[in-house]
């Protein structure tokens, strides 16, 4: 329900006459005659993350046909663009550019069909742009070609990021530790955005609070004492034990969350036996943990920690069989967006773009981003947007019964390309200008 009415009023709000601009006009040209192709160029073509060789070479050929000095091979396939253009703020503006292991079945003339190896498992499978990173490049390179070709309207340096690897959360790292600022410099500003499928075509969707949360990945590894399965008292079932910390963990969020504290405790994942009739020794579950704030964070592994042992002694394990609580590297604090420029940027959003298509409508999930990792440590102010994909009647449908709207990550997952790559490239170029304004 709450998805049916963040709909509606995004669909009422962009019914209304949608106020004209020199810009808006400039960008429509630019898509009908060189983004489309583009765009329809990488959705074809989708890579996994850590490979993305084809796609960042694309981008950086085309950033440097903009005008922009670029850098390959930052942090693994990142690109980094610059344009110098007098004295003044220098802002970042990242796109992240990798596809997914999941094969298209969108029904799209342009879906993809593309395989590639992938690096992890070393399996040939089918990639996807089923989260949309191909509406985020395209409209960078729009965005660098609108800022060139306007460079009497503003002063400072542009810094466009090509990021790989979003979608394991490991590139914005790699390229942080590839010396990103001490190379290039510390930004002054920060931006980013994505589209969602969840938000109507065209419409900004910006917050002054956390857009997307923290992310962990927990592995608990259960040890056991391995036994026929008709002599369970000669062993020590982690399955059972298992099963008792997945439901035991069910209780962090809530009952030792506050009720307003929003936080997350899955497990994906429950591995363990080989037979009908064997008691495994070893068990392993795989949890995914989100928070928007250090502290539920630090509650929440705490709490998975002291489950996951503590059980492990109720079912009278030795202390040198205990489960173990690994936490991955493969962690991102909340995105969380610096209110004043948020409301700064907003203001410079219904000015120019109209106010009838900036909306602040609040996540209803708790998707993970690795962009906060650009702008802590050290702490550089930022703001993350969301860019609507998805034609208002194709909410309609779904409200009245018919077709439900494919979430990201689904192999039925499409975007209107038309009006979110423009409303991408709209948005980034004003918030730009409004930053460094000469």
């Amino acid at each position: 329900m709450t998805r049916f009415l963040t709909a509606i009023v995004a669909a009422f709000c962009i019914a209304l006459p949608l106020q004209a601009s020199e810009l808006s006009d400039a960008v429509q040209r630019d898509y009908d005659d060189y983004l489309w192709p583009l765009f329809d160029h990488f959705h074809r073509n989708p890579e996994l993350s850590l490979v993305e060789h084809e796609t960042a070479a694309r981008m950086a050929s085309e950033l440097r046909n903009a005008g922009f000095d670029v850098t390959e091979n930052v942090g693994g396939t990142g690109v980094v663009a610059l344009l110098e253009n007098g004295d003044g703020p220098l802002v970042m503006m990242r796109a992240d550019m990798d596809g997914l292991p999941v094969e298209e079945k969108s029904g799209l003339e342009n879906a993809s069909r593309k395989q590639q190896r992938d690096p992890i498992t070393g399996n040939l499978v089918y990639t996807m742009h089923a989260c949309g990173h191909d509406v985020h490049i395209t409209s960078l390179i729009g965005t660098a070609r609108q800022m060139a070709s306007r460079k009497d309207e503003w002063r400072g340096t542009l810094m466009l990021i090509v990021q790989p690897a979003e979608e394991r959360v490991l590139g914005a790292r790699a390229m942080k530790q590839d010396r990103l600022w001490e190379r290039f410099g510390k930004p002054d500003y920060a931006l980013g955005f994505h589209v969602s499928a969840s938000d109507v075509a065209g419409v900004i969707n910006v917050s002054e609070g956390s857009p997307y949360a923290g992310a962990d990945t927990v592995d608990i590894i259960i040890h056991g004492v391995g036994a026929h399965g008709a002599s369970p008292h000669r062993g020590k079932d982690p399955i059972v034990l298992g099963s008792q910390i997945v439901l035991a963990l069910q209780t962090l969020v809530a009952r030792e969350l506050a009720p307003r504290s929003p936080g997350v405790v899955t497990v994906g994942s429950f591995h363990a036996g080989t037979k009908h009739n064997i008691i495994s020794d070893r068990a392993q579950l795989q949890l995914t943990v989100r928070n928007t704030s250090l502290e539920t964070r630090e509650v929440l592994l705490a709490g998975i920690e002291r489950i996951a042992r503590n059980m492990g002694r109720v079912a009278g394990l030795p202390e040198d069989k205990l489960p173990e609580v690994i936490v991955s590297e493969e962690s991102v604090p909340p995105t969380t967006n610096d209110a004043p420029l948020a409301r700064r940027l907003r203001a410079a959003w219904q000015g120019e773009i109209g106010s009838d298509r900036v909306v602040d409508i609040p996540p209803t999930g708790m998707g993970a981003e690795d962009f906060p990792l650009f702008t802590v440590d050290p702490e550089i102010p930022s703001v993350y947007w969301a860019v609507g994909g998805t034609p208002a009647e194709d909410f309609e449908r779904e409200a009245a019964g018919g077709e439900p709207v494919p979430s990201h990550h689904s192999p039925l997952f499409k975007i209107s390309p038309e009006p979110a790559v423009t409303a991408g490239v709209e948005s980034t170029v004003v918030a730009l200008m409004e930053l460094m304004e000469p």
